[in-house]
């Protein structure tokens, strides 16, 4: 089987790359190949590889950025997605898509289903919806996997920061309000190479949207204090963390204050979980245990 592993080194693409290996000959197309604000490219890669299966696990995920780069955020988040989702569809390919906690506005008191209508706050929770919508109206075999907080030890993340941020201060800020589940990369996929594999056995369920999140929730403060504490144990001074409200801490785009995915329809349908979150980080930072 040929797999395109759209994005090359986001956090979810390298972890994919470990993971994949075993599935097939899985093709990696980092932006400078394949890149989804240029439709030309994803029309002339994916005709000319003709794979079995597409991951697109690129994305335009500077939040705030994304304010005042909407067009950018669309073309990358929306317009390339629909594409990619055609050209798959004319394969006869699935496509395996990931979306984002940030589709929802935080207002709902519980956790949020796949039957809750998104409404979301910012440009980029709207170009990541607008993608979502994008991949539907095309029809063809899709999963979009919505996930939240996704963190790992690449890239520009909540760890990584939080790590450097404790060890260089003497206090800390992390706002308490807003609550998710904060989801390692490798988890993501790992659960991913499941579904691939529940598919290949025929043992899948029904296409569509499906939540996928580390089990557990925790707010910010909550995650950063469990970073913390995994470099007290090594010995490592660490900051004084202060738990802020949203309020105290502004930032060009509004964050959502309930992140919280239900999972259990991915559970149900398709037989895979990730784990909680407290083990997850830790088998991120320290390996197998």
């Amino acid at each position: 089987m040929n797999i395109l592993l759209i994005g090359a080194n986001g956090q979810v693409s390298r972890e994919l790359q470990l993971r994949l290996a075993g599935q097939g000959q899985v093709i990696v197309r980092g932006s400078q190949q394949l890149d989804l604000a240029r439709p030309e490219q994803i029309r002339q890669q994916v005709r000319d590889l003709r794979p079995d299966l597409i991951i697109n696990a690129a994305a335009y995920t500077a939040v705030d950025q994304a304010e005042s780069e909407r067009d950018l955020a669309f073309a990358i988040n929306a317009t390339g997605p629909g594409i990619l989702a055609e050209e798959a569809a004319a394969l006869g390919a699935p496509l395996i898509h990931y979306s984002t906690d940030y589709v929802f506005d935080g207002s709902k008191e519980t956790a949020y289903t796949e039957a809750d209508t998104p409404t979301p706050l910012g440009v980029y929770g709207q170009s990541k919806w607008a993608g979502e919508q994008a991949i539907q109206a095309v029809g063809g075999a899709h999963l979009i996997l919505r996930t939240s907080w996704v963190y790992s030890l690449h890239g520009r993340n909540f760890l990584l920061t939080m790590q450097r941020l404790l060890q260089e201060r003497e206090s800390l800020n992390v706002v308490v309000d807003q609550v998710g589940a904060p989801t390692w990369a490798g988890s993501i996929a790992q659960t991913t190479e499941q579904i691939i594999q529940h598919w290949r056995n025929d043992q899948g369920g029904p296409w569509g949207t499906y939540h996928l999140t580390a089990q557990g929730e925790i707010s910010w403060f909550g995650f950063a204090s469990a970073i913390a504490e995994q470099l007290r144990l090594q010995g490592k001074p660490v900051a004084q963390l202060q738990a802020i409200p949203s309020s105290e801490y502004p930032t060009p785009a509004r964050r959502p204050l309930n992140s919280r995915l239900d999972c259990s329809r991915l559970q149900k349908e398709w037989f895979v979980q990730l784990p909680d979150w407290p083990s997850a980080l830790l088998e991120c930072l320290h390996g197998p245990r």
